[in-house]
């Protein structure tokens, strides 16, 4: 009977024991599940927090991309710059998503990548910020390139109604010395018309006073004949007189013209057409020359068998076409 009462005492008091370390087992389960959650919770909030500044990062990139299209002309560097940008951007997505993939690692990781995670949005913080003050110079000199270009433009416009007025001046006057010059025009060829008389190889026809070449040169020749120099000289002093009483700011000529019929010349002295009526004007100038009248207010040139008075085959239409031609005209 002591016996059994010793065996029952003594399961009893194993019992108390084995539910004192099943409680502290609980416990500490209850404990490590508990720091479990709280490092959850805050590697969460981390996370969390990481994704809100990549947002607003993200945000601004897209305002900042939407400033460099107006400067798009003078930002290149910006653009390699913004490039940049968004690279760390998303090297820094992808640091995050591998964070989120090793949570489970351990808090040591944790805080090492949420450190890189920092130093590359401040290293963001700090592009952006500069990339605004370069957009902000580039505003200042696009404001400043603009009110140069406005004030020129007004300066151009101010130049422009000086020169419609000096053109329009100077059109008057021009218009003025023509009509001075005409008037002078008109006396000289009167005069001629006096001096010459009514003759059917000397003509004046409209502004210009014509001699057949016949009257001043044999054939193939470009050497003024003797007998037909009185006539000349006859010109020559019409124009001399009506020199003198031109102005010396009216900027005149007497035009010498040679032209030839179509038939071609071909000599060792003329090869063709242009050389013979080129030298028959230029004889006629140089003699005028000599007879005083001043070199500066002569000219004279050659246009071949291509100015026709008249297209026709015959003799007849041959001799109107040889001719010399004087006209006198504004320079």
């Amino acid at each position: 009977m002591a016996l059994s009462r010793r065996g029952r005492e003594r399961a009893i008091d194993y019992w108390p024991g084995f539910v004192d370390a099943l409680s502290t087992l609980l416990l500490v389960f209850t404990f490590l599940l508990s720091v479990f959650m709280i490092a959850q919770f805050f590697l969460t909030q981390e996370i969390t927090g990481k994704d809100n500044m990549l947002a607003r990062l993200n945000s601004q990139l897209k305002q900042l991309s939407e400033l460099l299209s107006l400067e798009r002309a003078n930002s290149g560097s910006l653009e390699d710059q913004l490039a940049a940008l968004r690279a760390n951007l998303k090297m820094a997505e992808t640091e995050r998503d591998q964070l989120r993939q090793g949570a489970s690692d351990g808090d040591k990781i944790l805080s090492t990548q949420l450190e890189n995670e920092r130093n590359l949005s401040q290293k963001a913080a700090s592009q952006i910020e500069i990339l605004n003050q370069q957009i902000a110079a580039l505003r200042r000199q696009l404001a400043a390139l603009e009110e140069a270009l406005e004030s020129s433009e007004k300066k151009n416009r101010e130049s422009q109604t000086k020169i419609s007025d000096l053109g329009q001046r100077l059109n008057v006057a021009l218009a003025q010395r023509v009509q001075e010059l005409q008037r002078y025009r008109s006396e000289f060829f009167g005069k001629l018309r006096e001096i010459i008389g009514n003759r059917p190889d000397i003509r004046i026809v409209g502004d210009r006073f014509m001699f057949q070449s016949e009257v001043l040169f044999d054939a193939g020749s470009a050497s003024l004949r003797p007998e037909a120099l009185p006539e000349l000289d006859k010109f020559v002093s019409a124009l001399r007189e009506i020199e003198k009483k031109i102005p010396t700011d009216i900027a005149w000529i007497l035009r010498v013209d040679g032209h030839t019929d179509l038939r071609p010349i071909a000599t060792a002295q003329f090869p063709s057409n242009w050389e013979l009526s080129s030298a028959r004007a230029t004889s006629v100038v140089q003699y005028m020359i000599l007879k005083g009248v001043a070199p500066q207010h002569l000219a004279a040139a050659g246009f071949g068998e291509f100015q026709p008075l008249d297209p026709g085959t015959s003799e007849e239409a041959y001799r109107h076409n040889r001719r010399i031609e004087l006209k006198l005209t504004e320079r």
